[in-house]
């Protein structure tokens, strides 16, 4: 059991109770009954004293910048004084509660206590002065952070003056010798880390700030705005998850230690979540040893900042975390465009040939050409179309051209027949090519007389009086695809050209079928012998009329 409530990380699928981080005064109860093997007790309590240094820091340096703004220089030294301080708080705490001293389990709370007082006294001292100036110059706005610092500065000090502050604390090491210390973490203040510049045009980003301290979160919100950024606050996992699911976000800026749900169950819920599961987060916390940064990185996290973080520190890791944001979100575009070019592409080849065909194609065959021994071929001709061209628009021409050839496109597709091509004024379509059916003669006849029916209906629409002539043929055709830029499915063969003759010499609003598909219609069609006919470079053949259904 944790002896400081509020401070651990939250089981796997349960709550925390609520309050947040742990106080300094908190601790107080607890401070006394540390034994050898707390590590965990010490490491959280060397995450709450950073608490309050994060605000006296935090808070001094956006004071600064206030001041500097609002042109009251006269308190610049003294906050100079107190950020100078709460440095050197931090580098003794830092340096007494080290990863490796908490490993150890050797640490001297006597040194700490001593060592702290002076710079402790620095900032609250300094504050008064800022205080009183600030109050007396008649800057209010500076009144409320001054004493968000002093409350800070006064929380540290009743912890270490307690008489509960245990004198001496010296723990022996419980582990094997020879255990290598932790290393110090560099992101912390003083660091040899260089920062990152600062992305051009990241400004404006919508962030997601969660953190459960109300004045951390206030800090660090207002120290983000400050940098042109559209701010939304929440104060734990829930409100977070709940405020992703309302609105988009470019980057999560993740408190580690909250109650109710924590940093890590809130960045592994949203990793679970296709929505928000590429959103980059940064994780924030005062705990800065390096098996949380590798707990937060192994949950998904893109980076870790501790607090105190550095100003210019985090603005380059909010500026990184953005700009790959960017750029993925700019690669998703990249392959949503190609997608779509990709499904123009693909509508286009279909638009050109078969199905099939083109996918034979696309798996890399050159040369594709079928025998196919059964199939039906049909030809349709507008009856009278050069002279009605002669004396009309081209526009309009190619208007009423196009809006029957379309109306004859929509039943070659719901029968599931073949387009082949069309020539000036002439249509021809297939049926069991490139895909092999038994019904292909009585499919193509039953669309002919459809196509019958949606002439009349083109020119009552109209007021015209188009016909068109049909011929359609049985028997044996040879397609494939002819040229390597404009190719295109064709057919041929004998089946192929008296499907065209018996089109040819055809009755205007007349399907006429040869011998051959006129058995495969027996019984389903009403048909009339039309007697022989002499068909060009063919010679004479029987043939038939289409008159409807049976």
């Amino acid at each position: 059991m944790n002896p400081f409530p509020g401070t651990e990380s939250a089981p796997a699928g349960g709550d925390r109770p609520a309050g947040g981080s742990a106080s300094p005064q908190s601790l107080l109860p607890t401070l006394r009954k540390l034994r050898p093997g707390d590590r965990e007790s010490l490491a959280n309590f060397r995450h709450a004293l950073r608490t309050p240094l994060n605000q006296i820091i935090g808070y001094c340096e956006m004071l600064m910048e206030t001041t500097e703004e609002l042109n009251a220089t006269e308190l610049l030294p003294e906050l100079k004084r107190i950020h100078t301080s709460g440095g050197q708080l931090l580098s003794l705490i830092t340096d007494s509660l080290a990863p490796w001293k908490v490993e150890s389990m050797a640490i001297d709370f006597s040194i700490l206590r001593r060592d702290i007082r002076p710079p402790l006294s620095g900032v609250i001292d300094n504050t008064e002065i800022c205080l009183q100036a600030a109050a007396t110059a008649g800057q209010p706005t500076l009144l409320s952070d001054l004493r968000k610092i002093r409350q800070a500065a006064q929380n540290l000090s009743e912890l270490f003056e307690s008489e509960d502050f245990p004198a001496k604390m010296n723990f022996a090491r419980t582990e094997a010798a020879g255990t290598p210390p932790l290393p110090v973490d560099l992101l912390s203040p003083g660091g040899s880390i260089a920062p990152t510049p600062m992305a051009e045009g990241l400004t404006g980003a919508r962030l997601l700030v969660v953190e459960d301290d109300p004045m951390n979160r206030d800090m660090l919100c207002r120290r983000l705005q400050r940098l042109g950024h559209v701010i939304t606050e929440a104060e734990n996992g829930r409100v977070a998850l709940k405020r992703l699911r309302e609105q988009p976000f470019d980057l999560v800026l993740l408190d580690l230690l909250m109650p109710e749900m924590d940093g890590i169950q809130t960045l592994e819920a949203m990793k679970s979540d296709a929505r928000t599961r590429h959103l980059p987060v940064i994780m924030l916390t005062a705990m800065d040893d390096v098996e949380s940064t590798v707990r937060c990185l192994d949950a998904g996290a893109d980076d870790f900042v501790p607090k105190p973080f550095n100003p210019v520190i985090l603005r380059a890791r909010i500026s990184a975390s953005l700009e790959k944001k960017r750029l993925r979100d700019k690669e998703q575009a990249y392959l949503a465009q190609l997608q779509s070019e990709r499904a123009k592409s693909e509508r286009l080849l279909l638009n050109v040939l078969p199905k099939a065909i083109a996918d034979r194609l696309k798996h890399g065959e050159r040369t594709i050409v079928d025998s196919i021994p059964d199939a039906t071929v049909m030809f349709a001709d507008l009856v009278g179309f050069s002279k009605f061209a002669s004396n009309n628009t081209p526009d309009r021409t190619v208007q009423l051209l196009n809006e029957i050839f379309s109306s004859f496109d929509r039943i070659a597709e719901q029968h599931e027949l073949e387009k082949i091509k069309t020539i000036g004024d002439s249509y021809m379509l297939v049926g069991g090519v490139p895909t092999s059916r038994t019904d292909h003669a009585e499919i193509c006849a039953l669309s002919g007389l459809e196509m019958l029916g949606a002439i009349a209906a083109f020119n009552k629409r109209n007021q015209l009086d188009w016909k068109i002539r049909i011929g359609i043929n049985t028997g044996p055709v040879v397609a494939g695809i002819i040229g390597t830029q404009k190719f295109s499915y064709d057919l041929w063969g004998d089946t192929v050209n008296i499907a065209s003759r018996l089109e040819a010499n055809g009755q205007p609003g007349r399907i006429q079928v040869s011998e051959a598909t006129m058995r495969l219609l027996e019984g389903k069609f009403l048909l009339e012998s039309v007697g022989l006919i002499n068909l060009k470079n063919v010679g004479p053949v029987h043939a038939y009329l289409v008159l409807g259904l049976k």
